[in-house]
């Protein structure tokens, strides 16, 4: 689905990302785990368009994606989330997600005037799958809630609704658990595997909780210093001795402790 192929990206002196090159297949959930300042995040910004790497390529399913914009992957069915939930706090959760989906007739003035009939029909259409999507995340007794009044877990799994909105081909996931509780958590994860076994996403998941980790991920990419370490099962990946020492030079004590 997605090859990352020797990139780098630079911010002045400093190498973020340091020739990492990896592949993350169809169909699968893998796992990005490193310790702090790996190059994780940017390595996600390069691969989905937010930032332009200095060199390198990224291709998707065969197809050369290097530097194009967010809103081009988007429409190629490349989504991510973010560390910190991006919602439209005033707008309810079921207007939240029917926002999501583009050119929708509404947006154009000409539609507004001789198209009302056509929008209507959009807009029943949206909100019917926007409950359908809530509904699968069980938080349809929240669609007529703020979003900006739900907590952190919520605000993660609307953002996880938003990739259902649209038809998502892979999904990058950007600490899904920061500031989750563990049942919110389990219930992400349950909605994540079931988007992966049901609707067939691929998903590519950045996280410190190797519990997590270790119940949705395989492969598991290990990065450091803006390179890739070692990839493999999560067992493998805390046995392998360059992930054994990166990690001990954040301060872990044994190979047990390896996080993210």
């Amino acid at each position: 689905m997605i090859v990352v192929e020797d990139v780098h990206k630079h911010f002045g002196g400093f190498h973020a990302v340091d020739g990492a090159s990896l592949r993350i297949e169809p169909g699968s959930i893998t796992g990005l785990i490193g310790p702090n300042g790996a190059g994780k995040t940017t390595l996600f910004n390069v691969i989905a368009g937010v930032l332009k790497p200095t060199s390198g390529r990224v291709t998707m399913a065969g197809e050369d994606i290097t530097g194009l914009p967010p809103h081009s992957l988007f429409h190629k069915g490349l989504l991510r989330t973010f560390q910190i939930a991006h919602e439209f706090g005033s707008m309810t959760c079921r207007e939240n997600l029917m926002m999501v989906p583009g050119d929708q007739s509404g947006e154009t003035l000409w539609n507004t005037w001789f198209g009302r009939r056509r929008i209507a029909e959009e807009e029943r259409a949206l909100r019917a799958k926007a409950d359908e999507v809530l509904e699968f995340l069980t938080i349809d007794h929240l669609r007529d809630e703020r979003a900006g009044n739900l907590s952190g877990g919520q605000k993660k799994l609307l953002e996880l609704g938003r990739t259902m909105m649209v038809d998502a081909r892979i999904v990058f996931l950007d600490e899904v658990g920061a500031g989750v509780n563990r049942t919110l958590l389990n219930t992400i994860g349950d909605a994540i595997l079931r988007l992966n076994n049901e609707r067939g996403y691929t998903f590519v998941v950045i996280e410190h909780d190797m519990d997590f980790i270790g119940r949705l991920c395989d492969p598991v990419i290990c990065m450091a210093e803006g390179r890739v370490l070692a990839t493999g099962t999560l067992d493998e990946i805390k046995a392998n001795e360059q992930v054994i020492e990166a990690y001990l030079g954040t301060g872990l004590k044994n190979k047990e402790k390896v996080g993210a």
